[in-house]
């Protein structure tokens, strides 16, 4: 028996638009009748992820500078991408492309994710890239410097545990990842 209710939106008002962040403040209502008047959401564009695997098992990660916490970061290559303009398998090959030179020769989606559907309105579309090779350079934004790592399989859970592998979206995406790549 489910008995929650969702939360009613009684006025919403865009306070910042700008091409790289949108925050809306929505005035609600709980199901307790309760008035939040400031509950703040971040309007973030969708998000295509790659787990990259080459023929010898080895999974290609990026590594690079985030700013907004000051540190490098292993990740599996990612992007936004607009869903009126690309689709998201679309955006994962590209970004691929763009970030590490490979491509992939199968391609699959393994899943969807919310980010923060607390405060987020994103998903993350999660691919699955095997027998990729590398076709050419790094094709990078001017934001973008970024450093390609080769990761043996057997390898990722143990940097996971120990913190080297800590972005959530990257995490979620090798356990999900993990269950579609048949161990030898």
């Amino acid at each position: 028996m489910n008995n929650l209710k969702k939360w009613k939106t009684l006025k919403s008002k865009m306070v910042l638009d700008h091409y790289w962040c949108k925050v809306r403040q929505d005035e609600i209502e709980l199901p307790n009748g309760r008035i939040i008047d400031d509950y703040f959401v971040s309007i973030k564009p969708d998000v295509a992820m790659v787990l990259p695997i080459t023929s010898s098992r080895e999974i290609i990660f990026v590594r690079q500078y985030r700013h907004a916490v000051g540190e490098f970061f292993l990740e599996l290559p990612a992007g936004n991408f607009d869903p009126t303009k690309e689709s998201a398998e679309v955006a994962a090959i590209r970004e691929l492309r763009e970030e590490t030179g490979y491509i992939p020769q199968e391609f699959r989606k393994i899943g969807t994710l919310y980010d923060k559907p607390s405060k987020d309105t994103n998903q993350i579309h999660l691919f699955l890239a095997e027998n990729v090779s590398k076709v050419g350079e790094q094709q990078l934004d001017i934001t973008e410097e970024i450093e390609v790592l080769l990761i043996p399989v057997e390898s990722v859970l143990d940097k996971m545990i120990q913190g080297e592998i800590s972005v959530a979206g990257t995490v979620a995406a090798l356990f999900l990842g993990l269950k579609f790549i048949t161990y030898e």
